[in-house]
């Protein structure tokens, strides 16, 4: 396999939403930028934009599980490549579908746009 990577770790939105209602302790990165947080957001995450996350990757605590999440899963998984890439070695899972599935699957009242 020339290059090949591993396949993308990720969780569903239904599964994260289980795991936080366990009280699991997962930290949340949204890759968004600013005017699409201003318009939905899940709770208690960290917003870092993905042009910045190389940067702020000291903000991101490597001994918590960490999900990763945008509007449909693109730009949170370039993010987890660029931070895998860089050296980060927490464990990193991309959200399936990003914040759409999360208004889709577990909260509507989550904006779509």
């Amino acid at each position: 396999m020339n290059g090949a990577t591993q396949p993308m770790p990720e969780i569903t939105a239904t599964e994260l939403k289980q795991r936080l209602d366990n009280g699991d302790d997962i930290q949340i990165v949204d890759v968004r930028e600013a005017n699409e947080v201003a318009i939905a957001k899940l709770p208690n995450s960290i917003h870092i934009p993905l042009a910045q996350v190389l940067n702020r990757m000291s903000e991101i605590d490597p001994a918590r599980e960490t999900v990763v999440h945008c509007k449909m899963g693109g730009r949170s998984a370039r993010a987890i490549d660029a931070l895998k890439r860089s050296g980060f070695t927490g464990n990193l899972l991309n959200l399936a579908g990003g914040i759409t599935a999360w208004s889709n699957d577990v909260d509507p009242s989550v904006p779509k746009y």
